[in-house]
């Protein structure tokens, strides 16, 4: 059985990313890993070894992973989503950034109990 729930919108996706990532620790790997990924791009780009900005991917991911499987104890949407959950870990960086992002849940936790 495969895990890939069917959502009509970027937006929808997100609103379930988020409660994927319920547990601050969760949302503070997701942050680090994604932060880090950015430098490792940015540094391989200026120290001109592009293939060096491969590491984005076991770096993030395995921050990432680590906040699911060890913090959250839940699937990863990267399984079902990859794109979108790429995405939604710049989204969700940015509202963390802005402090925006408990707004934003706490507005999905209101959603999901009316």
């Amino acid at each position: 059985m495969s895990y890939a729930p069917r959502f009509s919108s970027f937006d929808e996706f997100f609103d379930f990313y988020l409660q994927q990532h319920s547990d601050s620790r969760n949302r503070a790997l997701h942050a680090t890993g994604t932060a880090l990924g950015v430098a490792l791009v940015a540094g391989a780009l200026i120290a001109r070894k592009p293939l060096y900005a491969l590491l984005f991917i076991p770096v993030g991911y395995g921050f990432a992973f680590a906040g699911h499987f060890l913090v959250e104890k839940n699937k990863p949407a990267t399984f079902g989503h990859p794109l979108w959950s790429f995405l939604s870990d710049f989204r969700m960086l940015g509202l963390m950034l802005s402090g925006k992002l408990d707004e934003r849940m706490n507005r999905n936790q209101g959603d999901s109990v009316a």
